[in-house]
């Protein structure tokens, strides 16, 4: 059976929506026309679809598929005083279709819609019961932000949680050696003539493309892990009283915490860092905040609250359990939670006090290791932004 009559089984058996997403490395390797292509197929199988919207970037053989598909109109709404067009949200909701297609997850929304992101929208058609084809560029999954930037220079705004990658029930990376999307580029297929010379400086170098076909690859075997994790975590939940999950071969082998502070430098670096380790462990994990008596409401700053909620945010949508702890001592507080947790990894910022300071009263990660020395620990560094990314 194909991929396609797959998902049309899920497509036939849903109550809430399923999701699928063709995963590329750069723009141009294929994603949207396979996604086209699919609906086409589950069209003629009997399945309603719809093209909730499509960026064809003005590229003919993309035009050339949605020929045969349903199209929604869009919304076209002002910012600025100039038109955007925007996928109809409540229109596709009212159509209720069996499969949706919805290109470039990424996506912002123009301001004035129901959400600020595309994935957003997404979500409410799942939630709506509608099954959902949509296409992503690797580069723009939250946790692999500092990757790429180191990877490639660039600073990707556009950024989709990975607990939305997560939900979905299949992922295929649409796979083109490096070469090959280079040629597509020269030959006019992605960009316009006056672009293509800069992109080949730039995102589209030998080097970039094929460290962002590697990430798409192991991200795509995360998925998959996690996918078998949460199938594991369910069979636990149904284990018959009196035997133990250890019994049944499914204690967790890893478990990662990670250290927030209040103080916002890197934190968000470090979560994603986190989201990273804890997934290619295959393990929870879990960001750990320890309010000390200065830091009560009254006391806090209110750009470290701002920030602080900010981060317990993206800590959750990277999937992470977020635990809030209190005490005089930093370190007793994660050290006790890391014995009773069976931590097996602790991840920590930078610090920030002088060197003299530390020399004097021992650093925080220091006696944080000697209170419980069989935990692995990694500290994470600060990095400087990049240039801005290629938008398309």
């Amino acid at each position: 059976m194909d991929a396609g009559s797959d998902f049309l089984q899920f497509v036939r058996a849903a109550k809430l929506g399923h999701l699928k997403v063709y995963l590329g490395m750069a723009a141009g390797v294929g994603k949207t026309v396979a996604m086209l292509r699919e609906g086409k197929r589950l069209a003629a199988e009997g399945a309603g679809v719809v093209c909730g919207i499509v960026e064809t970037h003005g590229r003919r053989e993309t035009l050339g598929e949605i020929t045969g598909i349903e199209v929604v109109p869009r919304l076209t709404r002002s910012y600025r005083g100039v038109p955007f067009e925007e996928m109809d949200l409540d229109a596709v909701l009212a159509r209720h279709p069996d499969v949706a297609l919805v290109d470039e997850l990424a996506h912002t929304n123009v301001p004035g819609g129901r959400h600020e992101k595309r994935w957003q929208d997404v979500e409410a058609l799942l939630e709506g019961g509608i099954n959902v084809i949509g296409t992503l560029n690797v580069q723009h999954l939250e946790s692999l932000h500092d990757l790429v930037l180191r990877e490639t220079e660039v600073d990707v705004r556009e950024r989709v949680p990975d607990r939305f990658l997560h939900r979905a029930e299949e992922i295929v990376v649409i796979d083109l050696p490096p070469e090959d999307l280079q040629e597509r580029l020269r030959a006019g297929k992605i960009y316009a003539p006056e672009r293509v010379e800069r992109a080949l400086r730039g995102f589209f170098r030998a080097d970039t493309l094929a460290a962002l076909r590697q990430l798409a690859l192991r991200e795509v075997a995360n998925a998959v892990e996690v996918r078998s994790r949460a199938r594991v975590e369910a069979s636990r939940g149904r284990v018959e009283d009196g035997v133990g999950a250890e019994a049944c071969g499914v204690a967790d082998a890893e478990r990662v915490m990670v250290c927030m502070s209040s103080v916002p430098s890197a934190t968000r670096r470090l979560l994603r860092r986190g989201a990273r380790l804890a997934g290619g462990l295959n393990s929870t994990w879990f960001v750990v905040h320890v309010r000390t008596p200065s830091e009560t409401p009254e006391r806090i700053d209110t750009a470290a609250l701002r920030s602080l909620s900010d981060n317990i945010t993206l800590a959750r949508e990277l999937g992470a359990e977020v635990v809030r702890l209190e005490g005089a001592s930093v370190v007793e507080a994660l050290a006790a939670f890391a014995r009773e947790s069976r931590i097996t990894h602790a991840i920590f910022g930078r610090s920030r006090e002088p060197a003299w300071r530390e020399r004097i009263r021992g650093s925080v990660i220091d006696r944080f290791m000697r209170q419980v020395p069989g935990v692995d620990v990694l500290v994470v560094g600060t990095r400087g932004e990049g240039r801005e990314a290629e938008a398309r």
